[in-house]
């Protein structure tokens, strides 16, 4: 199907991954997008730069099967893209059942509605924590399914349930496992950003968990949204779950040196060792995750071989495009992380 004209609906579109797609859609002339999103974590100052006149923006959550299927039905969405989540890898461990109903349960809700008023295509944010640790890099789709956390299990029962959904009802479905999802517009709270906020705008040296040798995938977030066209426009894409990533890994300790390379500052790189969900000495606000992955690369093969889809920001340039954006909204990152 094709994406101009259509009418899309976007779950947490008002978040950081969700906003970007609404700007994707807009530039592929998509006929109106509604952005529904609880506002627990988005904000307006995402999409206020949008099209008034082809933006409809509902408060809601994905819990309310209701509100879901009134606004499915009134709007006539033909597309759904489902980013709404409990995304906070800390708060499934605290509290699993919170993340399996919002993950889960949420989930079953968007294909239900999809289901009920006859949307031509869901497209379903899962992750590549579904794997858990690599036993061989990069991770293919194939690899085995062993989550750390309960977040990779809630995401691995979404995108299961998406794949029998299209087998079982034949409701045109397609999943993504993101890597780790940076740019403009990304919320405070993960590595990535500590690092950033500390060297950029704290003259502060990085705080470096272990020895840093920990390997992580980072994909910049114009160029996941892309993929999300491809999976529409491309009927090879139905039933199946793709990793989007950048296909290569970058250590922490690499990391932590592009960032200080690209301040220009004079600052050394400190290392702790706190134990497995305790607070950093360094820095209080920053905890160590349970069942944290040593290696996190995923393979692209897939996503470039049947969607012809493949990454084409280096990390570099896309680091500092984020950096640009921060300086003009610091106070987007003023809350502490969510932890």
């Amino acid at each position: 199907m094709r994406i101009k004209g259509s009418t899309v609906l976007i779950t947490g579109g008002a978040g950081f991954i969700g906003s970007h797609l609404a700007d994707e859609y807009f530039e592929n002339e998509a006929g109106k997008v509604i952005v529904f999103d609880d506002f627990s974590t988005g904000s307006l100052k995402n999409i206020e730069h949008l099209k008034r006149g082809k933006l409809s923006v509902v408060k809601g959550s994905i819990l309310n099967a209701k509100l879901l299927d009134q606004t499915v039905k009134k709007e006539g969405v033909e597309i759904i893209d489902h980013e709404a989540a409990e995304l906070e890898v800390y708060t499934g461990i605290r509290n699993s059942l919170g993340d399996a109903r919002i993950n889960i349960f949420g989930t079953l809700n968007i294909l239900n509605t999809a289901l009920k008023n006859k949307v031509d295509k869901v497209l379903f944010a899962s992750s590549g924590a579904v794997y858990g640790e690599a036993e061989y890099l990069p991770v293919d789709e194939n690899h085995p399914l062993t989550p750390h956390w309960p977040y990779g299990v809630s995401k691995l029962s979404g995108e299961r349930y998406c794949v029998q959904y299209y087998r079982l009802y034949g409701l045109d479905t397609t999943s993504f496992r993101y890597s780790i999802v940076y740019g403009p517009r990304e919320w405070y709270g993960r590595v990535l950003t500590m690092f950033m906020k500390r060297i950029f705008f704290g003259n502060k040296p990085p705080i470096i968990f272990g020895n840093g040798e920990q390997v992580r995938d980072f994909v910049y977030v114009k160029d996941l949204v892309k993929a999300h066209v491809k999976a529409i426009e491309n009927s090879q894409a139905s039933g199946e779950v793709f990793n989007l990533s950048s296909g290569k890994g970058i250590s922490v300790k690499e990391l932590a040196e592009t960032l200080i390379g690209l301040s220009g500052k004079r600052l050394k790189m400190v290392f702790d060792s706190p134990l497995e969900g305790k607070a950093s000495r360094f820095q209080p606000e920053r905890v160590r995750l349970k069942g944290e992955l040593r290696r996190f690369v995923l393979s692209n093969d897939k996503a470039k071989e049947i969607l012809d889809w493949r990454p084409s920001t280096n990390f570099e340039n896309g680091v500092s495009k984020e950096v640009d954006w921060l300086k003009q909204n610091q106070e987007r990152w003023k809350v502490k992380p969510r932890v």
